[in-house]
């Protein structure tokens, strides 16, 4: 199976190690381009208890329908690149209540929201990375716990099939950045009709910040155990959740910080490689492999 072949589409596994999760339908998720649960360092996002949503546009789409409980102005971590504030907006959404940040809220408290309003601009936040992309992030609560602290999140659930791509480490850079460069592959197989993300040797979907966060996931269904990507042992699987082995990201044979992995709908889809400083150029070919090593990059 060559880098451009993908495997069949499978919904996404639920935690194994939780009582009780909520599940963000295939009907919210196709409102946004891509998404993903693991894609950052702060404890938010353990076990998948959060995700973040990627419209098209800088509008913060709302992922809940319900009533504008309170919006606030929280504390960020201050980045030379992101808004001086950070904002926090709760919206009751029956069974749960939805913690929604980095977008500046053009909604108060008592207003109706539906799945798909703007709640306002998208902003860039402290709490991400340069080369990570404006988003929705959204977690859940119930009514009875604590609603502004920033972890107790219970385990999310991205409902849609997402199609695992086989990926030989290799593509063509077709767009760059400061801090990232984008290859040509892998390539979508079926963009604008099937959630799509890069998948490990036997065909489950990463997702996460490979390697550069401790920690990342496998969206789709799979045994516990060893998880390996690009021929090598990357992690050991529990239900989804991955915490990565001690290993280097190589493009080129140079160490870079790592890869974004997400999972997507939009056509420009390929490899995002996070190397901040790097020297890559639109046209050059970049082959990515991964080694063990006793100093990984750790960003969190």
């Amino acid at each position: 199976m060559d880098g451009h072949e993908s495997r069949t589409a499978s919904r996404p596994a639920a935690p194994a190690d939780a009582d009780e999760v909520v599940t963000v339908p295939e009907s919210v998720l196709r409102r946004y381009r891509r998404f993903s649960l693991y894609n950052s360092p702060y404890p938010a996002h353990d076990r998948g208890c959060a995700i973040d949503l990627y419209p098209a546009s800088n509008e913060g789409l709302s992922p809940v329908s319900g009533e504008v409980l309170e919006t606030r102005t929280v504390r960020a971590p201050p980045k030379p690149y992101a808004h001086g504030d950070e904002f926090l907006i709760l919206v009751d959404a029956g069974d749960y209540v939805a913690r929604i940040l980095h977008v500046d809220p053009d909604v108060e408290a008592g207003e109706t929201v539906e799945v798909g309003d703007s709640l306002g601009q998208m902003i860039r936040s402290g709490f991400f990375a340069p080369w990570v992309a404006n988003h929705v992030h959204v977690g859940f609560r119930r009514h009875d716990q604590n609603l502004r602290r920033a972890t107790g999140s219970l385990p999310a659930v991205a409902d849609a099939p997402v199609e695992p791509l086989a990926w030989d480490g290799t593509g063509t850079v077709v767009e760059t950045a400061a801090t990232y460069a984008l290859l040509d592959s892998p390539v979508h197989p079926n963009p604008g009709e099937t959630f799509a993300g890069i998948g490990t040797d036997d065909g489950r979907v990463l997702d996460g910040g490979f390697a550069h966060y401790a920690a990342g996931g496998v969206l789709t269904a799979g045994d516990d155990g060893p998880v390996s990507f690009l021929g090598h042992r990357v992690g050991d699987a529990t239900g989804r959740n991955v915490p990565w082995r001690d290993i280097d990201v190589l493009a080129n044979g140079e160490r870079i910080t790592g890869l974004s992995l997400f999972s997507g709908l939009d056509p420009e889809f390929g490899a995002k490689l996070v190397c901040p400083g790097h020297e890559f150029a639109v046209g050059d070919e970049v082959r990515v492999r991964v080694r063990d090593t006793d100093d990984p990059i750790r960003l969190g």
